[in-house]
């Protein structure tokens, strides 16, 4: 089993940075057998070409729009059908529509994709996260490690629920 865990986020905008921040927290953890963890910061084109390689899944650490509470988990799996791509080749995007478009217009396909992220309080300048956010960094790394666990047993993601 070959998993991607791609950190995602500016480091620059706050609580954007939670990506990263979380693939920091993974980088001391046991990953298990055939996952690996990369932090990708804003180089979505990076990441598109990555996918171009063989993986079974996709986890994606990211901030979600800051319309819930502050910090709070979701862990999503993507419909191809209803969140696949749009577009075309973008090397300039770090969103993950636009990653997406850009796998596609690369010739490559999706895996299996899940988004771990917490609503960001703030993605204004600055360099930090948000108290909010900081509180959720474990979490989410707790998270992800038992995501990771549970696609090698072919997890189906509605029994963890859209919302931790």
């Amino acid at each position: 089993m070959r998993v991607l865990i791609a950190g995602v986020g500016n480091i620059f905008l706050e609580d954007d940075g939670f990506g990263p921040e979380v693939v920091r927290a993974l980088q001391h953890e046991n990953l298990p057998s055939g996952a690996h963890l990369v932090d990708y910061g804003i180089r979505g084109v990076h990441l598109a070409y990555d996918l171009l390689e063989s993986w079974d899944a996709l986890v994606l650490i990211d901030a979600l729009p800051a319309t819930g509470v502050p910090g709070k988990l979701a862990i999503i799996e993507v419909d191809p059908e209803s969140e696949g791509p749009q577009g075309g080749f973008d090397a300039h995007s770090m969103h993950p529509s636009s990653v997406f478009a850009s796998l596609q217009a690369l010739g490559g396909t999706l895996p299996r994709t899940f988004v771990v992220g917490a609503h960001a309080k703030s993605i204004g300048d600055g360099i930090g996260l948000s108290a909010e956010m900081r509180d959720s960094v474990r979490q989410a790394a707790s998270a992800v490690l038992a995501l990771v666990r549970s696609i090698d047993v072919d997890c189906d993601a509605t029994t963890l629920g859209p919302e931790v």
